[in-house]
């Protein structure tokens, strides 16, 4: 059993309550200080699945602090209507966390990382463009989301699908319902059946809709007309300029369809003002083996924790 308890801290900018999930490493010493990282959750994710329990449950054995958070309008965190994915509010939510965090008097204000998976991979790095309290971060299969909607999740026609979201908008305006997308198959057998058999796609649908990382909080699901912002964001905008803290990318190469590879690799490049830049990429490993398998998890940590020692 991990050592953790949940909290609750204001985003006082909203005006609505953020949960998060706090982990102590076993011989933790409310007395002592400690370095801490916060752990960001994927897109449709939630604190309870590959942040905190997978990533964090690693890091506290390495003798962190960490604090895993549902994003705003997630999970068990407030903010209305739900199934709101703004990347500009998650990138601020991290900004949150550390406000939190560097309130606990066991928190050294001074060795706080970030890490994140897949969009919280981006996220994390988007943050510390201009959050200077982030001593290094790590995008663990990061994927730039704004690149993924206007590319993939879009058919590669985002001025249609503003379009549409346009449209949707001005009905929920007149008082129609909620346009809420379902945005995985519900079962391996229906993604089958529709031929839902691309890698990242298959993947998620296991990971999601399974035993395997099925959590109540992790709702894959999104208002559509909420998320036009989406579509004019760039996790990695400034990056050549504003990224000079450590930074880290692991990516698996088994490429699949959401660009975690193309995205790490893409980070990597950017990164030229960073005081150092690191990329691990792991043969014959997928975007979602990096969620909670041991062997990826564990190979990925063998880079991580390094890292962080250098610099955290």
């Amino acid at each position: 059993m991990m050592n953790s308890h949940n909290v609750t801290f204001q985003n006082h900018n909203m005006n609505w309550p953020m949960a998060a999930l706090v982990l102590y490493p076993d011989d933790f010493d409310q007395n002592s200080s400690y370095p801490t990282v916060i752990s960001v959750h994927p897109f449709g994710s939630c604190k309870e699945q590959t942040s905190g329990t997978i990533y964090g449950k690693a890091l506290v054995k390495a003798g962190y602090v960490v604090i895993a958070f549902d994003a705003s309008f997630q999970g068990e965190s407030g903010g209305t209507p739900r199934y709101i994915e703004d990347p500009s509010q998650r990138v601020e939510d991290i900004s949150r966390a550390i406000d939190y965090a560097v309130s606990l008097p066991y928190v050294d204000s001074n060795r706080i990382a970030g890490i994140g998976v897949c969009g919280g991979g981006a996220y994390v790095i988007s943050a510390a463009l201009t959050e200077k309290r982030l001593q290094a971060v790590v995008g663990i299969t990061p994927v730039n989301l704004g690149r993924l909607f206007r590319e993939g999740f879009s058919e590669y026609n985002p001025l249609g699908v503003l379009s549409s979201m346009a449209e949707q908008r001005t009905k929920e305006a007149r008082g129609k319902a909620l346009q809420v997308n379902e945005l995985l198959p519900p079962s391996l057998a229906t993604a089958t059946e529709l031929g839902l058999t691309e890698r990242d796609v298959y993947e998620a649908t296991e990971y999601y809709k399974t035993s395997r990382g099925q959590s109540e909080g992790g709702a894959t699901k999104m208002v559509f007309s909420n998320a036009q912002r989406i579509l004019s964001w760039d996790a990695f905008a400034f990056a050549e300029t504003l990224l000079t803290q450590p930074v880290m990318t692991v990516v698996g190469k088994k490429v699949g369809a959401f660009g975690a590879y193309r995205d790490g690799l893409e980070i990597y490049g950017k990164a030229i003002a960073s005081k150092d830049r690191q990329l691990v990429e792991l043969d014959d490993i997928s975007h979602y083996d990096l969620y909670d398998r041991n062997q990826p998890v564990s190979l990925a940590m063998e880079q991580i924790l390094p890292f962080l020692e250098k610099h955290v």
